[in-house]
């Protein structure tokens, strides 16, 4: 019969009597040591070979494990990959993950604390350190070890707080520890994907009180707190794997290992929320198709002024409902069908209303078929404006424009309503030729200085996605406000993140941790963010489907140097000395 588990048994047998016996019977009962023990035996646990033993003893326990299916079609099947959990219980959550990870990595290794050497049928799965003493120079081989492990392509699972969670007395919160940043250097030096999981669940109130009078009764509390996991429904949540390339570059591994530590708490299912039910729940199909016969007959009919330039068989121009009514009814067309695939749009078989009639169309058009592949709708704020009613503007309806806002106070553009036809979305020259066409606009009416405007953040993105941009990319002011706020919080520890550290150069690696389809920001707002753009507020446009707009402004003149080349061409030095007035 095996030994029994017990605290009597790393005492050496010449120190053994019955006064120490007694004494450690008593501890094996009050740390519940016996029950651990009567555990094993009663599951025939020992000497099981690890897997086996992983699973007998999750069958023990009678714990119900979610989200296992989900993380194990996230971890890489190959290649080298750093994986980082939170540590909630302090010991169950490395078995259950190391068992569940091996059925998709039969090569993961887990650096452990060494208290979970009390299961020695784990030992195969485990590289043992000391976490609480991040100094000591016996960890220095397992570091090594872990190292090559990853090095070689293998995946790796680490509780990188090396201590169980616990109460922070300045945030008033159950969190982990600081992580080490041992993690960031191993993913940085390995070129590993990064792995975040979120392991939900709290110990017992008695373990977070005996913690706050002294530490290390919380390790002694552990035994206890694994067999009170029987019955228990535990929540796992992973995120994407991320390339290490995502991260900022220069990012210091302190900083980076923080980061690390925010990107599992953003996982929380408890600070996750879906978007509200779309207000458009049908879609009316689309008008036909305009001709481009018809369109290349009204354009035929503008004036010289308004073709702005012509590009590898691609024509900009601009022009009014009134010159171009069925060029403009085929904008709104597109327009439709672009919105629809992002979860935007009317719903109607156009997307247009009055502001049409009001607003400049700029659009890139097939110089000899007469197709449309984009367009940018303009509004002129001086023309606009001219009876002083900002009801004339569409973006007055989604926000509150303060009588310092730039828009109040001298001649702007109103940018809004921009799109490619899908075969251009992924394409440089369709963006390229929109702007180049903005540019010979702005060259030809210099009052304009300003460009103001909203990059729509599709529900297509993760409500926390959009929470992030705004968290990264607005700088408030008391100029402007939105009407129908968005309005979702991040997790308290992600919050605390951005406030020492801010997320704007952190974006794209949150986003890749987060988005199953690699989303990053949108185009146009890393491309108006290349410009200078200034990023005031994110609100609810109410009559575009309930999506999410970030407004922003530009100051042209101010645009970086390389750009201004590129968009304005030979005109940029003139257009940047004229004076602002008209």
């Amino acid at each position: 019969m095996p030994a029994a588990i017990s605290l009597l048994n790393v005492i050496p047998d010449d120190k053994k009597n019955i006064f120490t016996k007694i004494i450690f019977k008593l501890l094996d009962r009050i740390l519940a040591i016996n029950k651990l023990d009567g555990l094993y035996r009663e599951n025939k646990l020992h000497g099981l070979d690890k897997t086996s033993f992983a699973k007998s003893l999750l069958e023990g326990l009678n714990i119900q494990l979610l989200g296992l299916k989900e993380l194990q079609a996230k971890i890489p099947k190959t290649g080298p990959v750093v994986i980082a959990s939170n540590h909630p219980f302090g010991g169950i959550e490395g078995v259950f993950l190391a068992w569940a990870i091996e059925q998709v990595r039969p090569d993961i290794k887990v650096m452990a604390n060494q208290g979970l050497k009390i299961f020695p049928e784990l030992e195969d799965y485990f590289i043992f350190t000391n976490p609480l003493s991040e100094g000591d120079p016996k960890n220095a081989p397992s570091i090594r070890t872990c190292l090559k492990h990853v090095k070689t392509g293998g995946a790796l699972l680490i509780f990188p707080a090396g201590r169980v969670s616990y109460f922070h007395k300045d945030t008033q919160r159950i969190a982990d520890h600081s992580w080490n940043r041992l993690i960031a250097s191993i993913a940085n030096r390995a070129n590993a994907h990064y792995l975040p999981i979120f392991v939900s669940g709290l110990n017992s109130p008695l373990f977070y009180r005996l913690g706050r009078i002294y530490f290390r009764f919380r390790i002694l509390m552990l035994p206890r707190e694994l067999v009170n996991k029987r019955n228990a429904k535990i929540t796992v949540t992973a995120g994407e794997a991320i390339a290490i390339k995502h991260y900022a570059k220069g990012i210091d591994t302190g900083k980076q290992t923080e980061l690390f530590r925010a990107q599992s708490y953003l996982l929380d299912p408890l600070w996750q929320k879906p978007w509200p039910a779309d207000p458009v729940t049908e879609l009316q199909p689309l008008v036909a198709e305009v001709s481009g016969d018809t369109i290349l007959q009204e354009v035929q009919q503008l004036p010289d002024e308004q073709h702005l330039l012509d590009h590898k068989g691609l024509s900009v121009y601009f022009g009014y409902q009134s010159q171009l009514p069925n060029t403009v009814k085929e904008i709104a067309r597109l327009r439709e069908l672009v919105f629809r695939e992002h979860n935007e749009g009317s719903g109607e078989p156009l997307d247009t209303d009055h502001f049409d009639a009001t607003y400049t169309h700029l659009f890139v058009m097939k110089t000899h078929s007469g197709q449309i592949i984009g367009a940018y709708r303009m509004g002129q704020t001086d023309k606009l404006l001219a009876d002083g009613n900002l009801e004339n503007l569409y973006l007055h309806r989604m926000f509150n424009f303060g009588p310092d806002f730039v828009n109040r106070n001298q001649p702007c553009l109103e940018m809004g309503r921009s799109f490619l036809i899908p075969e251009y979305q992924r394409s440089f020259q369709g963006l390229f030729l929109l702007w180049r066409g903005i540019g010979a606009f702005v060259c030809l009416y210099p009052h304009y200085r300003t460009l103001y405007g909203t990059v729509s953040i599709s529900k297509l993105y993760d409500v926390r996605s959009a929470a992030i941009i705004q968290q990264a990319m607005v700088t408030a002011t008391n100029k402007v406000e939105p009407r129908a706020p968005f309005e979702h919080k991040l997790h308290p520890e992600v919050q605390d993140f951005a406030r020492q550290h801010g997320l704007k150069e952190h974006v794209t690696a949150l986003l890749q941790g987060i988005e199953p389809d690699g989303k990053d920001v949108p185009i146009l707002l890393k491309h108006y963010n290349k410009l200078g753009a200034v990023f005031h507020c994110l609100g609810i446009d109410k009559n575009f489907n309930d999506t999410p707009g970030l407004l922003l402004s530009v100051d042209l003149p101010e645009a970086p140097e390389k750009l201004l080349k590129l968009y304005l061409g030979e005109s940029w030095q003139e257009y940047k000395k004229t004076k602002s007035s008209k």
